[in-house]
Formats: structure tokens, C-alpha cells, sequence
């Protein structure tokens, strides 16, 4: 049986301050250190003592520092990946997000919304954001442990649950699997007929 647990790292900077994420590189704000320790005890409490457990985040700081939290109670050292960073808005980010709002370019209700361009320079499409998202999780998923812990961010968490359950990338034009800041998702799979199931997505009771 392998169990992927995936968070959405919890309160940042960039939340607070209105400010667009992406690949800007913004703090946990002292809410979400609180939350990220929530997470640790959450997870150390669902993975038995003892079991090979893997932590894998994306390099931001703000994924990062929720990965310290877990591996301070499971002894084991992040390895991080920057393709499980959050989708680049390119020259946006960092900036107020209204800044985003005035030149955002919503993508059309049909049609090529997997390659369409947002009027932000630099910003990736939906579809090189998923293929690196995707890329990870293969190189993840190749490894042989039965508890991986992915920390990363809100949106990019559509494309990690997107591609456990082998969704064609040319077919997410229109998935969204909505996860709050801060929450695990747990996915497992079968070791008889190698199903994969979404248990969990977004849960936070471990925030209350």
C-alpha cells in the first residue's frame, strides 16, 4: 500500500499583503507556523512509527518551512524540487494583486485554455505549468517508499492529485481540485489492484 500525502503549505506573506504568490518567495506569517505544526503532529499521528517515509516540497520558502516542521518529528531531511513550485505569474509576481487583476486575460469558456496566454509576461500557461507539476510526481512516484509527504502550494496541488489518478495533461483544460491553505490530502493506492483513490482533499480538521 503507498500513501501520498500532499499539503498545501499554510499562511504566508504574500496572503496577508495582498501581494501575488507564484514564484515570489514570501514567508509563513506566525499563523501559518502554528499551522505548519498542526500538519507535523497530523502526519506523524496518520504514518506508523517505524515506516519509510519520504519528504519531497517545492523550494519556496513558504513550502520549505512547512517541510522543516515534519521532518523535525520524523527525522528525515526534505529533499526539495522547484517543479512542485507554484504556477509563475511571470512579471506579476510579488506585485499587489490588483496589479494582476487590471491585466489578467481569463481563459475562454472553450477552446485552447491549456495554452492560452494571460496578458502577463513571463506568466506560464496552464500547460507547462501541469507538464512540470507532472514531471515531478513521476520522478516521485518511481521511488519505492510507502509514505511520501508532498509540500506544495494551492494551485500546483491540482496537477499532483491530477496525475496520481493518470489524468491525460490534455484533458485538465477545465480540472480545479480546490485545497485550503495549510491542508492534507491523502491519496493511497492499492498493492492488489493498484487503484488509486482520493481519500481525503483539503482536509483541515487538523487546524481546528
Amino acid at each position: 500500500m503507498r500513501s501520498v500525502y500532499v499539503v498545501a503549505h499554510p499562511e504566508a506573506t504574500h496572503h496577508v499583503e495582498d501581494l501575488v504568490g507564484g514564484w515570489h518567495d514570501s514567508s509563513l506569517t506566525p499563523v501559518g507556523l502554528r499551522a505548519a505544526a498542526s500538519i507535523a503532529k497530523a502526519l506523524r499521528a496518520e504514518i506508523p512509527d517505524g515506516a519509510d517515509v519520504e519528504l519531497i516540497s517545492s523550494d519556496l520558502r513558504r513550502a520549505r518551512r512547512t517541510a522543516e516542521e515534519a521532518a523535525e518529528l520524523f527525522g528525515v531531511k526534505p529533499v526539495l524540487d522547484r517543479r512542485l513550485r507554484e504556477k509563475s505569474y511571470g512579471e506579476a509576481e510579488g506585485r499587489p494583486q490588483q496589479w494582476l487583476d487590471e491585466r489578467f486575460l481569463p481563459p475562454p469558456a472553450v477552446g485552447d485554455r491549456m495554452g492560452h496566454d494571460e496578458g502577463v509576461p513571463g506568466a506560464e500557461t496552464k500547460a507547462v505549468f501541469a507538464r512540470r507539476v507532472y514531471a515531478a510526481m513521476d520522478d516521485i512516484l518511481r521511488r519505492p517508499y510507502e509514505h511520501q509527504v508532498v509540500f506544495t502550494h494551492g494551485f500546483a496541488l491540482t496537477f499532483v492529485v491530477a496525475s496520481w489518478i493518470r489524468m491525460p495533461i490534455e484533458s485538465l483544460g477545465y480540472a480545479n481540485f480546490r485545497a485550503p491553505s495549510g491542508s492534507i490530502t491523502t491519496l493511497r493506492e492499492d498493492d492488489f489492484f493498484h487503484n488509486r483513490q482520493v481519500v481525503r482533499l483539503g482536509d483541515i480538521s487538523h487546524l481546528a
